[in-house]
């Protein structure tokens, strides 16, 4: 299939070269119109959409309306504007805040944007934006989550991060005897012990079942979950993890791996928060241990994404701003003030620290699902982030957990 091979550059060109050949057509012609409702609440990244907005409408005759809305405001309003009055481009997520709408009918099927521009290619988590083989969205950026680590302290012992199950073991064993905590993890605010199921889940279990569990067709009392269960289990009875964990938030726990007091800790690219400007350098990115050789490379990468509305009054015109938004230059024009990892593997972070290390383990991907809370219903997610909160205080009740959690996700998707 020809892919279009543009560059913001090349597309601008392009786009004037039309304008001026339009200037002797009809007025309706000359008076394109476009809409866009964005949810930044990042204040330079508002600015960069608005400049690149009118960067596009000068270059291609377009008149561009750029409507930024509260973040939080936005998640009620989007549920009215997409039936009531919908824009022609929309920023939300992808996963299954995203996939309620596509069942409604309010996003346009775009897989064939995607396919003339080879954008699958260079974007691992297209899957994020699927729905039933059909795209629905473009994945812009997000938080890639792994075991991060200084380098000065591994260095110093001469360690290497845990490649395989097994050197979990080996690897906490040996920081214990430096002092250290093996891995550091706050659960005060229940979500990141969540992050810990999905990389066990997904590394024993592999992405369809990861897939097909978010969306209530396996039961967690399915025997699967406890094979999940069982190693995660030894990991918490070998002391491998920081104690008393429920007492400490996720910037508290970060900043025991900035003290030198833990080893790794398994979070995404904003645990640089925890430390120090002047020692946000010495961070390392690791993937998460494998369990399965012969399994694919999977990882949670929880990106936000961006749509054009099935009831859109300028579908055209929006199709022509996602082939000029989506530019490697022009996207990453966009998402570099507010520092979440670009989608598209192909754009230069080398000047972003922790960007480069989190890249590190979004090359070379075989899929990526999103963060629990954001791939599965509200009313089972809350039930979930409980569970495995509880868990990690005691692991021998495992199994009640999961049958707690199974009763939330029957109660949403109906018995299986």
């Amino acid at each position: 299939m020809t892919r279009l091979r543009l560059n913001r550059r090349r597309f601008l060109a392009t786009s004037a070269a039309a304008g001026t050949a339009c200037l002797g057509a009809p007025l309706y012609a000359q008076t394109r119109e476009l809409v866009i409702i964005s949810n930044r609440g990042n204040p330079d990244q508002r600015a960069a959409l608005e400049a690149l907005a009118k960067e596009f409408g000068t270059s291609a005759g377009v008149k561009v309306s750029v409507n930024n809305m509260d973040h939080e405001a936005h998640k009620t309003a989007i549920r009215n504007y997409l039936v009531a009055s919908p824009p022609d481009i929309n920023f939300w997520f992808s996963g299954e805040r995203m996939q309620g709408f596509v069942e409604r009918g309010l996003f346009s099927d775009i897989t064939d944007l995607v396919e003339q521009n080879g954008w699958a290619d260079v974007v691992p988590a297209m899957g994020a934006t699927t729905v039933d083989g059909r795209i629905y969205g473009l994945p812009t950026a997000g938080l890639l989550w792994g075991l991060w680590y200084r380098q000065d302290v591994f260095d110093e012992n001469g360690w290497t991060p845990p490649a395989t199950a097994e050197d979990f073991f080996t690897f906490g064993e040996t920081a214990k005897a430096a002092g250290m905590t093996p891995f550091s993890i706050g659960t005060k605010n229940m979500w990141p012990a969540a992050g810990w199921f999905d990389h066990m889940n997904l590394r024993i279990n592999g992405l369809e079942h990861h897939k097909d569990l978010m969306a209530g067709r396996i039961a967690y009392t399915d025997a699967s979950l406890m094979k999940v269960m069982e190693p995660w289990t030894e990991l918490v009875n070998a002391g491998l993890f920081l104690e008393n964990a429920t007492s400490y938030a996720w910037e508290q726990a970060a900043a025991t791996l900035a003290q030198k007091k833990a080893a790794m800790m398994d979070l995404a690219g904003f645990i640089s928060y925890g430390f120090p400007e002047e020692d946000r350098g010495q961070l390392r990115f690791a993937p998460f241990p494998t369990y399965d050789a012969g399994m694919g490379r999977y990882e949670d990468f929880s990106v936000d994404s961006i749509h054009i509305p099935a009831g859109a009054k300028n579908p055209e015109v929006a199709r022509e701003f996602l082939t000029y938004f989506y530019q490697p230059d022009t996207l990453w024009s966009y998402l570099e003030p507010d520092g979440n990892l670009p989608a598209r593997t192909d754009i230069d972070v080398s000047g972003n620290h922790i960007m480069s290390e989190s890249k590190k383990g979004l090359v070379g991907v075989d899929g990526t699902s999103q963060y629990y809370d954001r791939d599965t219903n509200p009313d089972v997610a809350q039930a979930g982030l409980k569970g495995f909160q509880e868990f990690m205080a005691r692991p021998d009740r495992a199994e009640r957990i999961l049958a707690d959690i199974e009763r939330a996700r029957a109660r949403v998707y109906g018995a299986l």
